[in-house]
C-alpha cells in the first residue's frame, strides 16, 4: 500500500467548490437511447450550474469490449453537440480518464480499505463468478486474521478482495428523484472489489474514479438503486463526502419491456439512419422521463441547458413512442431554413432521382412541408425519373369533375398551350392553364388533374400540375403528356 503522502497528494488533485458531472459508457457497442439520455441528462447539469462536464471510458470489463465503441461514442456526442470539458481525448487535471489506464490506483485504495476494516482478501475457489449473492456468512475469508490474510497473500495464494459489510444495522441513502431509501445490510452482499486479475470491477471503480475526479452529481438508472448503500459504505470507509444521486427510470418500449437491441429498439445510430434529425432526437430524448412544466415540448439544446432542472424528473419509466417523434421530427424539419432542408434531403432524393437534369433544391422545396422523416422521401419520387404505368381510370375524380373523356380533351389543349409558351416557369405554366380553364368555362381543377396524372402517373405527389411540370421541363413534360393522351385512347 502507498504512505500515506501519496493518498494526501491524490486528494490535492481534486477540482473543489464546483458542480461536476461525468457520463462513464462502457465501450461495449451502440449508443442505445437510454445511454444517450444519460449523457444528456449528466451534460445539462453541469451546463445549468456552469460546472465541468467529464468523460470517462469504463473499460475494465474487458471479456465485452466492442472493437471501435469509443469511436461510436465519440461520434454521438459531437453530433449531438455534447462537448466535455474533460475526457480521454481532450486531457483535464484528473487525467487519465480511460479506467485501464487507471489500474494502478484501484489496489492501493482496496488495500487502504482492508487496513481500515471495511474490505477482505477472500481465497475462496470461484470467488470471483460469486460476485452477487454472497452472503456474509458464506465466506469463511471474512475472518480470516490480517496476518493469515497478507501470508497467503504473499505465498501467491489467488484471491479477490470483497467489501466488508456489516451484519448489523441499516444503511441509508439519498436521492435527487427518489428521496431517502434505506436497506438492512443484513440484505446486502459482500461485493467484489477487486477481481484476480488486478482490474476493479464496476462497482468500486466508479466510486474510486467519481471521488477522485471531484463528481458532486452521479446519474445513472434505477438499476443502481440496489447497489448505491454498498456505494454510500464505501465512501464512509474512505471518510469521503458523498455526491448528490440522480437515478433515472428506465426507457420503456412499452409498459412491460424496456427498451432492448435484441428486440429491434433503435439505437441514436439507427434513428439518424432511419431519417431522423440529431437535434430532433436530443430533444425528444430530454423528454423522456423529464418535463420542463406548461405545454412546450420543442427546445433547442441551448434551450435546454437554460431551463433543466432535476425537479422535473420523473419516478415514472417514460415510454418510447415513436409517433411522438415522428411528429416532433416534422416540427423541425418545418423549422429549417430552405437551403438547410434541401441539403439534408438531397442523398434522399438523389436515391430516386437518378436524373442529373433535375435539380435536388427544386424537389426539397416540395417536400419540406409534407416530410416527417427524411427516409419517407425517396418512395415518393420515383416517377421523376421514371413515369410508372398507369391505367386511364386514374384520370377519374369527383372533386375535380375530371373524367377519361374531359381529361383526353384538356390533356391535348394543355399539350399545345405548354409546347407554345416562351418562359418555362411557375407564373407561365400556370397562367397556360388558368386561361384554358377559363376559355373552357371550368374550374382550374378540371385542367390540373389531368395534367398531374400525365406527368406523375400517380394520384398523390409533392407539389401540383405546375411544379411537376417546371421541374421536369418542357420536352419530358409534352412527352408524358403525349402518353397520357395514348392512355386514354
Amino acid at each position: 500500500m502507498k504512505e500515506q503522502s501519496w493518498f494526501e497528494a491524490m486528494e490535492a488533485r481534486i477540482p473543489k467548490g464546483e458542480v461536476r458531472t461525468r457520463f462513464a459508457p462502457s465501450p461495449t457497442g451502440y449508443m442505445h437511447v437510454g445511454n444517450l439520455r444519460t449523457a444528456l441528462y449528466t451534460y445539462l447539469i453541469a451546463r445549468r450550474a456552469g460546472g465541468k462536464f467529464i468523460l470517462r471510458i469504463e473499460d475494465t470489463d474487458q471479456g465485452r469490449l466492442v472493437e471501435g465503441a469509443v469511436d461510436v461514442i465519440y461520434k454521438t456526442m459531437r453530433e449531438c453537440g455534447l462537448s466535455h470539458d474533460e475526457g480521454p481525448d481532450v486531457g483535464g487535471p484528473v487525467g487519465p480518464y480511460v479506467q485501464t489506464e487507471r489500474r494502478g490506483l484501484y489496489m492501493d485504495y482496496a488495500e487502504l480499505l482492508i487496513e481500515r476494516g471495511h474490505a477482505y482478501r477472500c481465497f475462496c475457489e470461484k470467488s470471483e463468478e460469486a460476485a452477487e449473492g454472497f452472503k456474509h456468512e458464506d465466506d469463511p475469508c471474512r475472518s480470516l486474521s490480517k496476518e493469515e490474510s497478507e501470508a497467503r497473500a504473499a505465498a501467491g495464494e489467488p484471491f479477490v478482495i470483497r467489501q466488508l459489510i456489516p451484519h448489523e444495522g441499516t444503511t441509508t441513502f439519498h436521492d435527487e428523484i427518489f428521496g431517502d431509501i434505506t436497506a438492512p445490510n443484513a440484505d446486502l452482499d459482500d461485493q467484489v472489489l477487486m477481481k484476480r486479475d488486478g482490474l476493479p470491477t464496476y462497482n468500486f471503480a466508479n466510486v474510486i474514479d467519481d471521488h477522485l475526479m471531484g463528481i458532486s452529481h452521479v446519474v445513472r438508472g434505477t438499476e443502481y438503486l440496489s447497489s448505491a448503500p454498498k456505494y454510500n459504505l464505501l465512501y464512509e470507509g474512505f471518510g469521503w463526502e458523498i455526491p448528490k444521486y440522480v437515478h433515472c427510470s428506465p426507457v420503456m418500449r412499452d409498459a412491460h419491456n424496456k427498451m432492448s437491441k435484441r428486440h429491434g429498439d433503435p439505437s441514436y445510430e439507427d434513428l439518424i439512419a432511419q431519417g431522423y434529425l440529431t437535434e430532433a432526437v436530443v430533444n425528444y430524448v430530454a423528454l423522456l422521463g423529464w418535463s420542463p412544466g406548461g405545454e412546450r415540448e420543442i427546445y433547442t439544446l441551448k434551450e435546454l441547458e437554460q431551463v433543466f432542472d432535476l425537479h422535473g424528473l420523473s419516478k415514472s419509466p417514460a415510454i418510447f413512442d415513436i409517433e411522438k417523434l415522428r411528429w416532433l421530427n416534422s416540427e423541425y424539419i418545418r423549422a429549417m431554413s430552405p437551403e438547410a432542408f434541401a441539403k439534408a434531403a438531397e442523398p434522399y432524393i438523389r436515391q430516386a432521382v437518378k436524373n442529373p437534369a433535375i435539380d435536388p433544391a427544386a424537389i426539397a422545396a416540395l417536400l419540406q412541408q409534407r416530410t416527417e422523416v427524411l427516409t419517407d422521401i425517396p418512395e415518393k419520387l420515383g416517377f421523376f425519373d421514371a413515369l410508372p404505368d398507369y391505367g386511364p381510370e386514374l384520370f377519374e375524380n369527383k372533386k375535380s369533375k375530371s373524367t377519361q373523356e374531359s381529361a383526353k380533351k384538356f390533356l391535348a389543349l394543355a399539350k399545345e398551350r405548354l409546347a407554345a409558351l416562351e418562359g418555362w416557369d411557375d407564373e407561365a405554366i400556370l397562367e397556360s392553364m388558368k386561361s384554358l380553364a377559363e376559355a373552357e368555362g371550368v374550374k382550374n381543377a378540371a385542367v390540373m388533374w389531368p395534367v398531374r396524372i400525365a406527368v406523375s402517373g400517380q394520384t398523390v405527389t409533392p407539389g401540383g400540375a405546375v411544379e411537376l411540370c417546371r421541374i421536369l421541363g418542357r420536352d419530358e413534360t409534352l412527352r408524358r403528356l403525349g402518353t397520357g393522351l395514348q392512355k386514354l385512347g
